[in-house]
Parts: C-alpha cells; sequence; structure tokens
C-alpha cells in the first residue's frame, strides 16, 4: 500500500512557482493498475518520483507498506558519471543482491553492448531506460512505476519489455504514465487524470481516458 495524506508539491525557481499537488490524499493498493493521464508538464513523472521516494513533498505524509521500484522510464535517475555496470553494482548492493547474477541478467536484457561499461552520461534516453527496464525484471517488487518506458527500443525489445511487465502485472501493482491510451488500455484498469494540482481517480481507465481527452479538446 501507498497512501498519500494531505500531500503538497510546489517548485519554487525565478519568477515561477509550479504546484504539482495540492493537498493530494489518496491510497494505491495491492493489486490495483492505475494509468495515470495528464497534459504536457502537468507533473506526472514528479508524482511518481514522490511516490518512489525520489523527491520528497513540499507538505505533507507518504506512507509506503510495500516495495516500489525506482520510476522506471526516460526519468530515471543513473549516477551519470558511473558506467550502465556500475550503477548495477552499486543497486545490487543496496538491495543486497548477488552482483555478477544481476549484472550478467541486467546486460542481456537492455543488450546495450559495448555502452554497458560506458559513462550513463553518453547514453541515449532510450538507452537509459533499456536500463532502468533490465535492473527493474532483475529485482521483485511489490509495485512498479513505469513512465512511458515501452516505447523505448526497436520493436523486438518492446516485445520483451511487454512480456516481462505483463508478467510483472500478474504479480504486483503497477502505476504507469503514458500519453498513448492504447498502452495504458494493455496494462491498466484504472485510470487518474492529474490536472491543475489535482489527482482525479476513476473507477475505470476508458472513463478517465475519455475525460482526458475532452479536456484536452476544450484546452485545445
Amino acid at each position: 500500500m501507498i497512501r498519500f495524506k494531505n500531500i503538497s508539491m510546489v517548485y519554487h525557481a525565478r519568477n515561477l512557482r509550479k504546484t504539482v499537488l495540492r493537498k493530494a490524499s489518496f491510497t494505491i493498493r495491492p493489486g490495483d493498475a492505475i494509468g495515470i493521464c495528464g497534459a504536457n508538464g502537468a507533473g506526472k513523472s514528479t508524482l511518481l518520483r514522490l511516490m518512489a521516494g525520489v523527491e520528497m513533498p513540499s507538505a505533507g505524509r507518504i506512507d509506503r507498506r510495500m516495495s516500489v521500484s525506482w520510476p522506471i522510464g526516460y526519468t530515471s535517475a543513473f549516477q551519470a558519471s558511473l558506467t550502465g555496470a556500475d550503477n548495477v553494482r552499486f543497486i545490487a548492493r543496496i538491495y543486497r543482491r548477488p552482483v555478477e547474477p544481476m549484472l550478467d541478467l541486467v546486460e542481456r536484457f537492455a543488450e546495450l553492448g559495448p555502452y554497458f561499461r560506458q559513462p550513463v552520461k553518453t547514453y541515449s534516453a532510450g538507452m537509459q531506460a533499456r536500463l532502468a527496464f533490465g535492473l527493474s525484471v532483475a529485482i521483485q517488487f511489490a509495485c512498479y512505476l513505469v513512465d512511458e518506458v515501452t516505447g523505448a527500443g526497436d520493436e523486438r525489445f518492446r516485445e520483451r519489455c511487454h512480456a516481462a511487465l505483463t508478467k510483472r502485472r500478474s504479480e504486483a501493482t503497477l502505476v504507469m504514465v503514458s500519453h498513448d491510451p492504447a498502452t495504458l488500455r494493455t496494462y491498466c484498469d484504472k485510470g487518474a487524470i492529474l490536472k491543475d494540482g489535482r489527482l482525479t481517480f476513476y473507477d475505470t481507465l476508458e472513463e478517465a481516458l475519455e475525460i482526458h481527452h475532452w479536456q484536452q479538446l476544450r484546452a485545445a
């Protein structure tokens, strides 16, 4: 279970104040498969980072009573000066997993070739997504947070991602952000919309997709 209690998230920068969440209270329960919709810049990726504990909220409290993945996808945060392999070693030690088997699994899944032993700062966004997904299948989490990762790589790699994510979906909770309705329909059965700092949940994904589409048309 992940429980948000009166969570607010505000970014401050020069001449800018961006509110991502306003006193949000909700619960993600075991077995949920939730697709999150929202316009560009609404804060969907920030929401996933809050769920993962990568960022701390400006106010409120987040309780996690399940193991939660880092946000899998283009927003994944690696140590850019380290190689992909060294990032895997670091994460293996944090999660107390045998290093060599984990290295072998991630290297085979991500298929980065010689780049696996090059600094992550030399990677494209898609290569970082491949590394993140490889790491995600190497560790069993109770909840997976996914940010547009299924679009990374060629068709064969996307098929492997689909098979791995489908297997994880059958065993764990899933929270996914994607601009592609077909992707959300593949993995999710419930929906939520993040708009103007408010996260609204719907009983079905289709209802969320329909309302989000109408909001986008109205804003155009």
